[in-house]
C-alpha cells in the first residue's frame, strides 16, 4: 500500500528521514552518557555537567613550559660559563701580578749590596746611608778617624777622659757620647750606640754639622 494511503502517516522525504535518524542517534548517545551505572536505580537519569576541553590549548601550554625550562637551562649554563671564565681570568691576573712582584723583589735583592761584617763593610754601608741622607764624608776621612779613636773596635769605651769623669763616656768606633749619638742619630739605623753603622753615621752627621765633614776632623772633636 502506498504511504500516502496509510492514515496518520505523513509524507517524509529522504532529507527528513536522514535528519530524524541523526537526532535519534544523538539522543541515544546523550542517554547513554546521562545514565550512570551503579546509581542504585536502573535507568535513572542524572544530569551531567558539560566539560570544556581544548587539546590545542593543553598542547600549547605544555610546549610553553618546556620552552621556558629549556631557556632557564641555557641561561644557567651561560651564567656558569661566564663565572668560570671570570674566575679563571681573575686567577690568571693574580698569578701574573704575583710573578711580577716576585721578579721585582728578586731584582731588588740582586741590586742590594751585601756588606762584609768588618770595618771595611761598616764604612761602605755607612757611606751609602750618608749619601742617601746628604751627609758628606769620604772613606778615607771615616777610616782615619775610626783608627785614631778606637782602632776599629766597635765596643771600645773611653773610661778616663772628661766625658767619662762626667759620667757619659765616649763609646763605639768613633767614640761618641750617648747624648750626641741620640741627637744626631740617622733614621733607618740602629739606636744601639755600639752598632758600627749607626755609630759611624751618627758621628759623621754630627761632624758635618760642626765641622762641615768628618774629613775635616783631625783630632779630638
Amino acid at each position: 500500500m502506498p504511504e500516502s494511503s496509510n492514515p496518520g502517516h505523513s509524507r517524509l522525504n529522504k532529507t527528513h528521514k536522514i535528519s530524524i535518524a541523526g537526532v535519534a542517534a544523538a539522543g541515544a548517545a546523550a542517554l547513554a552518557f546521562s545514565v550512570l551505572p551503579g546509581s542504585g536505580e536502573s535507568g535513572t537519569a542524572v544530569a551531567a555537567e558539560p566539560v570544556a576541553f581544548s587539546v590545542t590549548a593543553a598542547g600549547t601550554s605544555a610546549k610553553a613550559v618546556r620552552a621556558s625550562i629549556a631557556k632557564q637551562h641555557v641561561t644557567a649554563a651561560k651564567q656558569a660559563k661566564a663565572k668560570a671564565e671570570a674566575d679563571a681570568k681573575a686567577k690568571a691576573e693574580a698569578e701574573a701580578k704575583k710573578r711580577a712582584a716576585d721578579a721585582a723583589a728578586s731584582r731588588s735583592a740582586a741590586r742590594k749590596p751585601v756588606y762584609a761584617n768588618n770595618l771595611d763593610g761598616w764604612i761602605k754601608q755607612s757611606l751609602d746611608i750618608m749619601k742617601s741622607k746628604g751627609i758628606p764624608g769620604s772613606y778615607n776621612g771615616l777610616y782615619r778617624n775610626i783608627m785614631r779613636e778606637s782602632t776599629g773596635n766597635p765596643n771600645a769605651i773611653n773610661g778616663w777622659d772628661i766625658n767619662a769623669v762626667n759620667g757619659v763616656p765616649s763609646k763605639g768606633l768613633l767614640q761618641v757620647i750617648q747624648p750626641t749619638f741620640n741627637a744626631y742619630h740617622v733614621p733607618g739605623t740602629s739606636w744601639n750606640i755600639y752598632d758600627p753603622v749607626a755609630n759611624i753615621t751618627a758621628t759623621a752627621n754630627y761632624a758635618a754639622d760642626k765641622y762641615g765633614s768628618m774629613d775635616n776632623v783631625n783630632g779630638a772633636y
